[in-house]
């Protein structure tokens, strides 16, 4: 038998369906040997106080998360970057990024623990966005990393945001629109698709630029490479709001600059099977299998 394995569970704060789930795989990973905790806040949300730990869940080995795809959003955040292995169980409606059923996990956990060659396990690498922010008037810095995408939004109601839009750093064009989305291949199919951007294999690497409601005649999506050199300015007086992967991180000015490259870290998803789910999950969540 191998060193002990360490163990993250990250879990839906709102689903008491989890817990169960979550008390049968921590004693299986005990019996075995293994350790395993959960972030204080899961813990306490869901009355396993017993399994908080201010442990960094940059220290695991693995990551089980139990839950939907903003469960897996907020795994990422909580790696900050670390190459540890995420497992996705899904706990929801059918997700692009969770890869299991809860009543396979503990068969799922043996396999990966094992490193079983008959699975025929992979870990599929996701590309990041860094995403950096330099406000004008402080001249102070911020930067975050992305898993889906990154957007620029209107803060009021009513008014479109303007932003000029640099590329390898020359000015392409500047936008007026509600907000415009960057986005990974991975997050082509969460908000940049509901803009109407391309749905983008995950195996590729590039990003997206969508533009929402835009209030001009070019209203395409742009694919970019992912060492093209793309930033964006607040110009105008109307203010803006920058979200990460769904959350809201900054509110930007005029002259704030928004910068976008490939991180230089990637996400790394347990798959079980050699061929990827992705076109399977678009043929089922939009029906095209249907007569």
């Amino acid at each position: 038998m191998g060193a002990p394995l360490n163990v993250v569970i990250v879990a839906h704060h709102t689903r008491p369906e989890v817990v169960p789930i979550i008390r049968e795989t921590t004693k299986w990973l005990q019996k075995n040997g293994h350790n395993s905790w959960m972030p204080i806040g899961d813990a306490a949300a869901l009355g396993l106080n017993e399994l908080g730990n201010d442990r960094s869940a940059q220290d695991a080995d693995l990551l089980i998360s139990l839950g939907g795809d903003g469960t897996i959003l907020r795994s990422v955040e909580l790696l900050g970057g670390a190459p540890v292995p995420i497992l996705g169980v899904n706990m929801g409606t059918l997700g692009y990024l969770t890869e299991i059923e809860p009543e396979e996990l503990i068969g799922c956990l043996g396999r990966w623990i094992s490193q079983d060659e008959q699975s025929e396990m992979v870990l599929d690498e996701r590309m990041m966005l860094a995403v950096h922010l330099v406000e004008k008037k402080s001249g102070h810095t911020q930067t975050w990393r992305a898993l889906n995408e990154a957007v620029i939004e209107r803060q009021q109601s009513g008014h479109t945001v303007w932003l000029d839009v640099t590329i390898n750093h020359e000015l392409f064009a500047r936008y007026s629109a509600d907000g415009v989305i960057v986005a990974t291949p991975t997050g082509s199919t969460a908000y940049s698709m509901s803009a109407r951007g391309p749905v983008v294999s995950p195996r590729h690497k590039a990003m997206l630029l969508t533009p929402v409601s835009p209030h001009m005649l070019f209203d395409r999506s742009l694919v970019l490479g992912p060492t093209e050199m793309l930033s964006m300015q607040v110009v105008g007086t109307r203010p803006a709001e920058l979200a990460i992967d769904g959350r809201h991180v900054a509110s930007l000015e005029q002259g704030d600059v928004v910068s976008y490259e490939a991180d230089s870290c990637s996400a790394h998803f347990v798959r079980f099977t050699q061929q990827p789910k992705f076109h399977q999950i678009v043929r089922a969540k939009f029906g095209l299998g249907d007569e």
